[in-house]
């Protein structure tokens, strides 16, 4: 998915962008890099791959090698940037996070009207980031040129832009589905996707944008370009999984909303009566624990943690880039504890449950292990709709889901008129479901949390909340 960190100080602005920029590694694991500027120098860009090394070891010599008194970083699933454009808007450093889903019908447009080129990346693939910034080129200033590109955009897109006087550009995406908080110290303002990382670095939160609002960002002021809209659209996911546990959006924090999640399905499970066999409770690690920690708190079933991933090595589970290599990768991080696994009935929560090939892996590892039972739990409802707004994954189509493979077997194409119904646990379509995934993954029982219960969990209208991969509404 990816994020980003920018900060304008009144010294130097390096070492805050760069450990910023770093604790946004969880949200991407192909690409990383960063943009300074400074009075004499001007703007500096670094890129590096990021696949097989972490931030910290590819930018470490970023402190011999840039300057400047603002600077901004980003880490990508996909795109190498931020890009250094010279343009009629000057010179400057762009990095967007989000997904172009037009991208082909734009980029053909813009050759048409304007005789113009892209540079391509293998393939031919030109770069989303170097498409934004074309599309708000075609205006007379920052504020109508983003307007222009994200009214033109179907998609996400939120942009930050490091201009050659040292100002930062701050755009949160026009639905406001990604996060983007600006911090406040007595040496500047910086802007992250995270909000704990600016908190790390000694700034206080200052402000969160809304949906669509621009803003300027100097060290001594923050000016609004563009006001922010009224519909607002946060994507839900990004406090099931995608967030980190210390991060806050819309002054919700993301561990806590996760105890909250774990104790509704634990309610539920009580309620219908289908846990008293379980010895322990656990997480699918690392974003499922919290979650399980809540379920256990509320059934009042102990919390254990019947394996270990082996993180120093294998810090990561989606490096790899063929399915076969991940699968491998996660196998031999997962190491047992006997005593917590034999002879025992196990119930795990998992954040989600997309294609489910991990999760067959890990099930088997677990019973190979000598487990009695292995009850699963997933923290969010079923997804029936491939994500095209955040690239949850880029190579998902709807039928790459198991809860879609699942419904064609049962019923066939017609069964994909009934999505809501297979989504609801007391519908028989939604039993079948449950109970052939179950079969197909060696599960003792499957349950899904219910779109109502993961929203009573984040504590905000239903209506401000991006809810597409589960119920298809936009």
């Amino acid at each position: 998915m990816g994020g980003f960190f920018g900060a304008v100080t009144k010294t130097d602005a390096i070492s805050d962008v760069f450990f910023g920029t770093d604790y946004h590694s969880h949200l991407g694991t192909r690409r990383a890099g960063m943009a300074a500027y400074d009075k004499t120098i001007g703007l500096q860009r670094e890129i590096h791959n990021i696949q097989n090394s972490p931030f910290r070891t590819k930018f470490e010599d970023v402190f011999v090698e840039m300057q400047g008194t603002s600077a901004i970083g980003c880490i990508s699933d996909f795109e190498p940037q931020p890009l250094l454009v010279r343009s009629n808007l000057g010179v400057y450093a762009i990095s967007v996070i989000g997904v172009v889903n037009n991208a082909n019908v734009l980029i053909e447009k813009f050759l048409s009207n304007n005789n113009g080129h892209f540079t391509v990346m293998t393939g031919g693939h030109v770069n989303m980031i170097e498409l934004v910034a074309a599309l708000i080129n075609q205006k007379n200033t920052f504020e109508e040129g983003i307007a222009f590109a994200q009214s033109v955009i179907d998609g996400t897109t939120s942009i930050l832009i490091l201009k050659n006087d040292g100002s930062i550009i701050a755009a949160r995406d026009k639905v406001g589905r990604l996060p983007v908080i600006l911090g406040k110290s007595e040496e500047g303002f910086c802007v992250t996707s995270e909000s704990f990382a600016a908190e790390k670095l000694g700034y206080e939160y200052y402000k969160e944008l809304g949906p669509g609002e621009v803003v300027e960002i100097t060290a001594n002021e923050v000016k609004q370009l563009a006001k922010p809209g009224k519909n607002k659209k946060i994507c839900a996911f990004m406090w099931s999984y995608y967030g980190f546990p210390t991060s806050t959006y819309e002054g919700i924090n993301v561990e806590t909303m996760r105890y909250r999640n774990g104790e509704i399905m634990a309610r539920n499970d009580l309620e219908a009566n289908t846990i008293s066999d379980v010895d322990y409770v656990g997480g699918v690690p690392d974003s499922g624990t919290p979650h399980a920690i809540g379920y256990a708190n509320e059934s009042k079933k102990r919390f254990a943690r019947a394996f270990i991933k082996y993180t120093p090595t294998w810090a990561r589970s989606f490096t790899p880039t063929h399915q076969t290599e991940r699968c491998k990768v996660a196998k031999m991080k997962q190491i047992p504890v006997h005593e917590l696994i034999k002879d025992q009935n196990l119930l795990f929560v998992d954040d989600s449950i997309v294609r489910g090939t991990q999760l067959k892996e890990t099930v088997d590892f677990l019973y190979s292990n000598g487990a009695k039972a292995v009850h699963m739990r997933s923290a969010c409802p079923p997804i029936m709709y491939g994500c095209k707004f955040l690239n949850f994954s880029r190579n998902t189509s709807d039928m790459d889901l198991i809860t879609r493979r699942t419904i064609l077997e049962l019923e066939g194409e017609e069964g994909f008129r009934h999505l809501d119904e297979y989504s609801d646990s007391s519908t028989e379509r939604g039993q079948k479901m449950r109970k052939a995934i179950s079969e197909k993954f060696n599960f003792a029982s499957l349950e899904f949390q219910s779109l109502k219960g993961l929203v009573e969990a984040i504590g905000l209208d239903e209506d401000q909340l991006c809810t597409y991969c589960w119920n298809g509404k936009e």
